[in-house]
């Protein structure tokens, strides 16, 4: 049975939940957060979820960077924003069947996106396959133990219960997380958790409208310090490195790069179509690789 898949084809996205949408705080916080984390330079990047490319800036210090989401239209957006510059590869593909080689990215992100994922193991176990050894991985997470929830369970306002480990789908494909369920998948899936930093502390309509926002956003970084302490606010970042040895350490290679989401072999392009031993192509159009379907 497939995992199901959140679907943002077509959606309005970027204008009815960014631009203009008084989330400014939100935005400037998330960035400091991935900047503290990501090394500012690299080789080969890869966004998870990354929709219409909102964080994409943050990442020109890669020779290579991949933005990946479900939704072609999305990725069309970001295409559109930034450009042509060669350096931003677009990948249209489900997570849990992600068409790359083994050991491709020295950096990993994914900011505002695992909220949607039914089976968390089966898409750290695809992280992990595409990490690189000692490469990074910056991961937020929508935390189910924060204030707002507590005092909610609290006051007899809300029925579930912040402080249990298990997910929490508050509505179809949207999961709120407690930080020890985090930790615990990406031991199992052989992530070493490491740097934990809180965002968001000051999420709340008043503040946003009476306080000035590049003031806000300098309280809420000192305050993300504290994230070792403890985990109470709405978005929790984690920084954890793969645990690889033997045959699942080995680099991939300067040529190989894209690989059959169904076999895992590596695919040669040749005219923007990519082909399996099978016969199966995918194929690039309008600048993004479509590998939700096979084209034949």
């Amino acid at each position: 049975m497939k995992t199901p898949v959140c679907d943002y084809e077509g959606s309005d996205y970027r204008t009815r939940f960014w631009e203009n949408q008084g989330r400014e705080y939100e935005d400037l916080t998330e960035r400091i957060a991935i900047n503290r984390m990501m090394p500012p330079t690299g080789d080969t990047l890869i966004e998870i979820g990354a929709g219409f490319g909102r964080l994409a800036d943050e990442y020109r210090g890669y020779k290579r960077v991949v933005l990946m989401d479900y939704s072609s239209t999305l990725l069309a957006e970001a295409r559109e924003h930034l450009g042509d510059d060669p350096k931003f590869i677009y990948v249209a593909a489900d997570w849990y069947k992600m068409p790359f080689v083994d050991n491709l990215f020295d950096t990993v992100t994914q900011v505002r996106t695992i909220h949607h994922a039914a089976d968390v193991p089966a898409l750290f176990k695809q992280l992990n396959r595409i990490i690189r050894p000692n490469g990074n991985y910056i991961l937020e997470f929508a935390n189910k133990l924060n204030l707002k929830a507590i005092l909610r369970y609290w006051l007899g306002r809300q029925d579930w219960n912040p402080f249990n480990h298990d997910p929490i789908e508050f509505v179809e494909l949207n999961f709120d997380f407690h930080p020890t369920y985090i930790k615990e998948e990406l031991t199992k899936a052989n992530f070493k958790h490491g740097r934990i930093l809180t965002t968001s502390h000051f999420r709340i309509g008043f503040l946003k409208r009476t306080i000035p926002t590049g003031f806000l956003v300098w309280l809420d970084s000192v305050a993300s310090l504290t994230g070792p302490l403890w985990q109470l606010t709405p978005s929790v970042f984690v920084h954890s490195v793969p645990q690889k040895s033997g045959g699942s350490a080995t680099i991939a290679s300067v040529d190989a790069f894209f690989a059959c989401p169904e076999t895992g072999e590596p695919l040669t392009e040749i005219d923007g179509k990519l082909t399996n031993s099978k016969g199966q192509t995918w194929e690039k159009k309008n600048g993004i690789y479509d590998f939700k379907n096979p084209v034949s």
